[in-house]
């Protein structure tokens, strides 16, 4: 029989997406046939998994920990936010519709079927399962047909396991909180908890421990401290964009604007792992910095909105005095689209603008589709040959004379765009700067050496330190009992 446990948080934003990744890495370290399972993740970083369809980029991430083919069943419900109010739904990889966040609250009951199916089939044949859970379970306002939380752990049976974050302060509250306000039913499932982004000596948080025992009876399964090599991993949600750094002296500064609906901004992590590149993310109510001498528009859920956002910020004004001044542009899927003259929704997928103007740095017009391309994708860079891997999730099909010269040829196909004097790139290919030979052209291009390191081997060494660390902070026997 499938073992499986489940990682709530009192908050989000918490640690559980890397504490499930390096329990996952520490159990195929010891032989066990893991595999990780989220029910419900919102967040526009998705991946196209090995099986097709898109899940959350942390499924992804830990799948990779857990050394499986990723799948569409790891995360059966995707929730990607196109607005303030409403959300793209995927299941098992596939657009479902559209919903608000009110009338989201009456599908979930409907979407739970979908959740234990997937749950089956991610167990069938594994020794453990380790489950994510999403926001909090205290969000006792949620509760009712809950799918993401104790919803799922109560109808599937998983024990719980709570991790708390010590580094925003107040956990001893937010533990004890959150056993207080929990149904007996709910609060039943709790085996014990984690605190995790410990700072400093961990025995002054003995009397800590010893406080929530006696409130809750839960016992402490560890006190993990900050991981260090987390970093290395690709992050989540664009709440992880808070914490990065503002940039610093370098070689090479790269600027990328925040949008209010940036989607797979990990795309930037290898460049931002780079010594010589000073990857600043400009945040709203900041210029673009004119030290810049790459500008990179990352993907967006929501092309003409958050293109109506830039020029809100004036960073279209920002962006074509960089272009004057000699800069280069690169845009990646819906940052691509914004380089091009028109982007027209007339299906409105997007919401109720039909047509904007875009900003004119290529020429090319994108008009949104309603099929998605969603795949993996095999890749040649045509300007160098350097072999390209990544991935394709976008609406839209954009055409005209600049996609006469392509940025890539994609599964035999020409993609994207270049301008006449090759300073403006536009590209549907994801995870490009992933692909070490490519990243060291470009590094070269702007007279760095182009010694890169290995992108993905690094994100392998930091999954087996975080592995190693968990292993001496997480208790022996709690450890030995999950994993057998």
């Amino acid at each position: 029989m499938t073992k499986a446990i489940m990682l709530q948080g009192t908050g989000s934003d918490v640690g559980k997406t890397v504490l499930v990744a390096g329990l996952c890495r520490l159990a195929a370290n010891r032989g066990l046939s893991v595999r990780p399972f989220k029910p419900q993740n919102m967040s526009n970083n998705a991946a196209v998994a090995d099986d097709g369809g898109e899940i959350g980029r942390a499924q992804w991430l830990q799948s990779l920990a857990a050394r499986v083919p990723s799948s569409v069943h790891m995360n059966p419900v995707l929730l990607k936010p196109q607005t303030e109010y409403g959300s793209q739904i995927i299941v098992q990889g596939k657009v479902w519709g559209q919903a608000k966040g009110r009338d989201y609250q009456k599908l979930k009951p409907t979407l739970l079927d979908y959740v234990m199916q997937s749950f089956a089939v991610v167990s069938n044949g594994a020794d453990l399962v380790i489950v994510e859970g999403a926001g909090s379970p205290a969000e006792i306002n949620l509760r009712a047909g809950d799918i993401a939380n104790m919803g799922f752990a109560t109808r599937a049976g998983v024990p719980v396991v709570l991790v708390g974050d010590i580094d925003r302060g107040g956990v001893i509250a937010s533990l004890v909180g959150t056993h207080a306000i929990l149904s007996g039913e709910d609060r039943a499932m709790i085996s014990g908890y984690i605190i995790n982004k410990f700072r400093g000596d961990v025995s002054l948080f003995d009397a800590g421990i010893e406080a929530v025992r006696g409130y809750t009876g839960w016992p402490c399964f560890g006190v993990v401290p900050w991981l260090k090599h987390a970093s290395q991993l690709p992050a989540e949600d664009s709440v992880a964009l808070e914490r990065l750094a503002r940039g610093g002296a370098a070689a090479l500064k790269v600027a990328v604007p925040v949008f209010p609906r940036i989607a797979n901004f990990d795309d930037l992590d290898p460049l931002r792992a780079e010594p010589g590149v000073d990857l600043v993310f400009v945040r709203p109510g900041e210029p673009l910095p004119p030290d810049a001498r790459l500008v990179i528009l990352p993907g967006s859920k929501s092309t003409i909105s958050d293109l109506a956002d830039m020029r809100t910020q004036g960073w279209d004004v920002d962006l074509l005095a960089h272009v004057k001044r000699g800069g280069r542009v690169i845009g990646i899927c819906g940052g691509y689209q914004m380089l091009g003259r028109r982007v027209c929704d007339p299906l409105g997928i997007e919401g109720d603008t039909v047509e904007t103007t875009g900003l004119g740095l290529l020429d090319v017009e994108t008009e949104m589709a309603a099929e998605k391309t969603v795949r993996n994708s095999v890749a040649v860079s045509v300007e160098d040959g350097s072999p390209l891997a990544g991935y394709q999730i976008h609406l839209g099909i954009t055409a005209g004379e600049d996609c006469g010269r392509p940025f890539a040829i994609v599964d035999g196909k020409p993609d994207g765009a270049v301008s006449a004097d090759g300073r403006i790139v536009g590209t549907y290919l994801h995870g490009l700067f992933a692909s070490d030979a490519y990243r060291a052209n470009l590094l070269r291009s702007f007279g760095l050496s182009g010694e890169t390191h290995d992108y993905r081997a690094g994100v392998e060494r930091a999954l087996d330190a975080v592995a190693a660390e968990l292993e001496t902070c997480l208790d022996r026997r709690w450890l030995d009992e999950i994993f057998g």
